[in-house]
């Protein structure tokens, strides 16, 4: 058997080794590492690597693509610097889709306003005629003005939900700042979008994800959430008609307003197509630093904070983890705040022995027989005999539970370009944690010294796609020129290389990828440059040339 692809001439990158070896590739799997002459036939296609580098290709392991489409395709305020260009923004997309019965997108900065919250007053001059409803970057809040107010009826009189707050002036009159929770008592009136809509979003997201490399991702939520359909019609439109070359492992979203009961729909809604599984729930336990909603096992300084808004309670949480293991679900948590932390990992450890997840080796697990014949049915089958809990965001983590994710093999899901210092950390969060709880942050270092098992995930659209920029800010623990945050929290190239891609994968329940050797599914990448030599500094520029999933090439910059 020849290969269909042998790639040579350059460095190569797997499990935390560098080398120079060429790979050959066939039938969708690696053929051969280093002994590749033999396989060279007539019609092999031999990518010449000199002077780059082939690594695994990455798995996000918390990602939101579906999202991540459709705000490409509405009122987009990404990246834009602050309430002057998004007002232009927003007033050039209103004027540019007169059609539409709301203005919708998101993407906006809560540093770009005073105390992190925006006025609806904002928006009343530029969409005076209909209603608006705008995402934050982080998605849990929204930025709407006073039609959508009108409209949702929303006014001094409306009590805040359980779960989130209706921001108000000294008067109590509502701002046109919603947080959490309370985003859906305006977003449950948008209307609804069509199906194809979705599933236009889904194509230009996997698109955009496999431009920066990435063969596979979990969607950390799949279900109805914050004014957004469910994305699994989608997913399965794009799976059954073989136009979802990634590798998608979902993540069924838990209702908080409901209990166990809803487990039982849960397994009826669990989904085993091709390239697409969804072995895990996820749980979110409460919400972010920056609204006062991440739940702290002490008070928010300043009056009236309060310790945070759990989404959950607490006490439940054992038997809820305990009754989804044995429906054969891992959980994938949501935990910003240091009690929801303690929380998660309580609960992880009053499982049964049976229902444990098994310990596992530092940074990426331990290297594992190649699976050459395993189905993705009889993957998803095997995860939920040996279910991981994995535990994503972890801004604030007490210094105590470090070593707890090691001894429960519980994985620490990264979202690395979160670990430096920026406008929102630096004026909205560390003003009211304090200085002791500011040495808690982010403690990628200490999760890889206690041996615990990693894997990274962007979260976009809350934050970019590009692992390049995660995997930078890992290893500076910044990523302009501004002082590190925590220093001593830098992880290695190779540690925080191996997170995202083997790691990561087995995050997701790829237990045949992430690696590069013979036997094993050939989602590979190749950058422009091999980064190891050269200084840290610079690891932002690197890019991706090429990304192939399972050995077919579905992005390509040269």
């Amino acid at each position: 058997m020849f290969a269909e692809i042998v790639f040579r001439g350059g460095a190569l990158f797997s499990e935390g080794q560098v080398s120079v070896a060429p790979v050959a590739v066939g039938d969708g799997r690696v053929l051969s590492v280093g002994e590749v002459d033999e396989l060279v036939g007539p019609a092999t296609e031999v990518v010449d690597t000199t002077g780059r580098m082939v690594i695994p290709a990455f798995h996000d392991a918390h990602v939101h693509p579906v999202w991540g489409g459709l705000e490409l395709m509405r009122c987009n305020l990404s990246g834009l610097p602050g309430k002057a260009e998004y007002r232009a923004a927003i007033a050039g997309y209103a004027r540019a889709h007169p059609d539409r019965a709301w203005v919708t997108g998101g993407g906006w900065a809560m540093s770009a306003f005073p105390a992190g919250t925006p006025r609806a007053r904002d928006l009343d001059d530029i969409v005076p005629d209909r209603p608006v409803l705008l995402h934050n970057a982080d998605h849990h809040g929204a930025w709407v003005n006073t039609a959508a107010l009108t409209i949702a009826g929303i006014t001094k009189h409306t009590p805040d939900p359980p779960d989130g707050r209706i921001e108000r002036d000294d008067d109590g009159i509502p701002t046109g700042m919603l947080h959490e929770g309370a985003v859906t008592l305006v977003s449950r009136l948008l209307p609804p979008t069509d199906a194809s809509v979705y599933i236009e979003a889904l194509r230009q997201a996997q698109a955009h994800l496999h431009a920066f490399g990435i063969a596979g991702w979990q969607d950390a939520i799949v279900g109805d959430y914050g004014g957004y359909a469910d994305p699994l019609p989608a997913y399965r439109s794009f799976a059954t008609s073989g136009l979802l070359t990634a590798r998608v492992c979902g993540a069924l979203w838990w209702d908080r307003t409901r209990g166990v009961e809803q487990i039982a729909s849960l397994v009826d809604r669990r989904t085993e197509l091709p390239n697409f599984t969804t072995p895990h729930v996820k749980i979110m336990l409460d919400g972010v630093c920056e609204n006062f909603t991440a739940a702290m096992s002490s008070p928010y300084l300043g009056e009236g904070h309060g310790s945070g808004l759990p989404f959950i309670d607490f006490a439940e949480l054992p038997g809820i983890v305990k009754a989804l293991a044995e429906a054969g679900f891992g959980v994938h948590y949501h935990a910003i705040g240091d009690a929801s932390v303690t929380a998660a990992l309580d609960a992880i450890s009053a499982l049964p022995s049976h229902l444990a997840p098994v310990p596992a080796a530092p940074a990426a697990f331990p290297p594992s027989a190649p699976p050459a014949a395993f189905s993705a049915p009889q993957m998803a089958s095997g995860m939920r005999r040996n279910t991981r809990h994995q535990i994503a965001h972890l801004q604030v983590v007490k210094p105590s539970d470090i070593r707890r994710f090691g001894e429960l093999g519980v994985i620490a899901n990264m979202q690395a370009l979160w670990g430096s210092h920026d406008d929102q950390l630096d004026t909205l969060v560390i003003p009211m944690l304090g200085p002791e709880r500011a040495q808690w942050f982010y403690p990628f270092g200490d999760f890889a010294r206690a041996g615990a098992p990693l894997a990274c995930g962007s979260d976009w659209p809350v934050s970019s796609a590009n692992p390049w920029d995660a995997i930078h800010v890992a290893v500076n623990r910044s990523y302009v020129d501004t002082e590190p945050l925590l220093p001593h929290q830098k992880l290695d190239l190779a540690t925080v290389l191996t997170a995202y891609t083997r790691g990561s994968a087995l995050a997701n329940g790829f237990a045949d990828t992430g690696t590069i050797r013979p036997g094993f599914v050939a989602d590979l990448a190749v950058i422009d440059r091999d980064p190891f030599p050269l200084p840290v500094e610079e690891l932002k520029h690197t890019s991706v040339l090429q990304t192939y999933a399972r050995g077919r090439l579905v992005h390509s910059a040269i």
